[in-house]
């Protein structure tokens, strides 16, 4: 957790936690800030005072094994009205725990959809609660005995992260982040007034909108987009807002660009705040991986490690003229003022194997082909390490400037098969490649609203084959047994070689290979080869450093 001064930007104060996640909230008085901590089960209290932070409590949410992953990792936090409950939702735990913030006990602990994410505080106490897993948002209110009931369920776009009320709570704004849109609900009849659209012109997914602010007069809406490094801004009408001089079409006007994933946004008076999460994002690591050396863990050399975070300033009002120059610059940024596709004929092709290695770049393994657009200076794989790649490159095709925003594999499979990481993905993979997130990410959580390659071939009525992409070796207590794997993805199960094996760096990639070739000549015996084959060869790790 660090501490920026507001007026320079200088950072005054770093505090390290075994683990953090998501939440931050002062008390009413401003002297004490709780933050969430994550795979620790923890809520950590802090005293603030003359611009420091120190520890000095926590609220233990569940007794935690030192040697096993958090079950209840605290996301967003909220306080009552009356300063004495905490409300905590528990992304692990799928449920909102309600603290005594005299005693630090958990006084209630309610059950809510998957993956409960933010939490925000009517002025009437009616406490909201988004479902990060799935599309809804809880809306709960307290009984005659003062404790928290669910009222309803209200149904949003897919992945609900953010929450923001305004300020005499008659109106909440959701933030869908896989669906493009920010549903506006009015908080006493608990009901959707509108959704609105910050769609890209393609309409496609992909804006992924994640963090909300109102201006000071209520009358514009800012929507952090993390996928278009930009802050939509919409002019909010008078029944979308509740504010009496809102003049607005409830359309964006215009969008400012920003850096690398914004994940949120603080307004005051004279400035619009916005945390960019990865910041200026990364540069060639050529001195990253080496198979016979592993780097230090806080290495900048490795490629999440590249990545900080940064706060832009931008001015509390922007002219109507700024931002339309604004505008241009994200479009520009986003190739989105390029000439739309003409939609192409492909060839008749009735099958497709489609292999997907792994964790390397381009330049990494084809920086030397003179055909590409490719720097040498990278190149990891020579032509006698990876002659497979090239034959395959320089009989079928080199695609050399082909640019995606994945730093790691688990993104990487995702852009592979989806085209597009939702922000569950990406907020997440830090913990998790961290080893501080357990493996309780099950099922389709972070499935892209438009789905995955397969389940379009389903859709079309394609015959469909998968081989380790999304899988996992079935648990067996008998260790003699041979391995047998299963798809994590439930559209993929019926279409997944049991044989093949998962990603597992023991196994050799000829392996996998020759399971696949026993497949492949089963179907051409029998001339019935799936339309489409996905092949996963993980071997790329180069996991140890002598060949096997």
């Amino acid at each position: 957790m660090q501490v920026v001064e507001r007026d320079t930007g200088k950072i005054i104060q770093t505090i390290s936690q075994p683990s953090a996640f998501l939440g931050l909230a002062f008390s009413s008085d401003g002297k004490t800030l709780y933050a969430s901590g994550g795979n620790e089960d923890i809520v950590y209290v802090y005293s603030w005072k003359d611009k420091q932070a120190v520890l000095i409590d926590k609220v233990i949410l569940a007794e935690k094994d030192p040697k096993k992953d958090g079950a209840r990792f605290p996301a967003g936090i909220a306080f009552s009205v009356d300063g004495e409950k905490l409300y905590v939702a528990e992304n692990l735990g799928d449920s909102l725990a309600v603290i005594d913030t005299a005693s630090k006990k958990i006084e209630q602990r309610l059950p809510t959809e998957t993956y409960p994410y933010a939490v925000a505080v009517a002025p009437d106490g009616k406490v909201f609660v988004s479902a990060w897993g799935g599309n809804t948002v809880a809306v709960f209110s307290q009984n005659e005995n003062g404790l928290l009931r669910e009222n309803r369920k209200i149904t949003v776009g897919r992945h609900p992260s953010a929450l923001l009320l305004n300020k005499n709570g008659s109106r909440l704004f959701v933030a869908s982040a896989s669906a493009n849109q920010i549903s506006v609900i009015d908080t006493k009849s608990e009901s959707i007034l509108a959704n609105l659209s910050d769609a890209p012109p393609s309409k496609n997914q992909g804006s992924t909108p994640n963090a909300l602010a109102l201006s000071i007069d209520e009358t514009k809406l800012f929507v952090a987009e993390a996928d278009n490094n930009a802050v939509a801004v919409f002019n909010l009408s008078k029944k979308l807002s509740g504010a009496k001089n809102a003049i607005g079409k409830n359309q964006i006007a215009g969008r400012i660009p920003v850096q690398w994933y914004p994940t949120a946004l603080l307004k005051t008076a004279d400035s619009l705040f916005v945390l960019n999460g990865k910041g200026r994002g990364t540069k060639p690591n050529p001195q990253f991986p080496k198979p016979d050396k592993k780097l230090p863990d806080d290495s900048a050399d490795y490629t999440l490690g590249q990545l900080n975070g940064t706060i832009t300033q931008l001015p509390a009002n922007i002219k109507n003229s700024e931002l339309i120059q604004f505008t241009k610059r994200v479009w520009e940024a986003n190739y989105w003022n390029q000439p739309q596709r003409i939609a192409a004929k492909y060839p008749p092709f009735k099958h497709v194997i489609y292999i997907i290695k792994e964790n390397r770049t381009y330049d990494q393994v084809f920086g030397d082909l003179q055909d590409g657009d490719g720097d040498a200076s990278l190149l990891f794989f020579n032509r006698s390490v990876s002659p497979n790649h090239r034959a395959l490159a320089e009989r079928f095709g080199l695609f050399d400037r082909f640019f995606v925003n994945a730093e790691v594999s688990s993104q990487g499979h995702v852009w592979s098969t989806a085209a597009y990481v939702t922000d569950y993905g990406e907020k997440t993979i830090p913990s998790l490649y961290a080893n501080k997130r357990g493996g309780s990410d099950r099922g389709d959580v972070d499935e892209p609203a438009g789905g995955y390659l397969w389940n379009a071939a389903i859709k079309k009525g394609l015959s469909l084959r998968n081989y380790g992409e999304f899988a996992e070796p079935v648990p067996n207590e008998n260790k003699n047994a041979p391995v047998r794997y299963r798809a994590i993805k439930a559209a993929l199960a019926p279409f997944t070689n049991p044989d093949y094996p998962a990603f597992d760096m023991k196994i050799s990639d000829q392996i996998r290979a020759d399971v696949w070739l026993k497949d492949f000549q089963g179907f051409v015996e029998k001339k019935n080869l799936p339309a489409l084959e996905i092949l996963h060869l993980p071997r790329d790790h180069t996991a140890g450093a002598r060949a096997k």
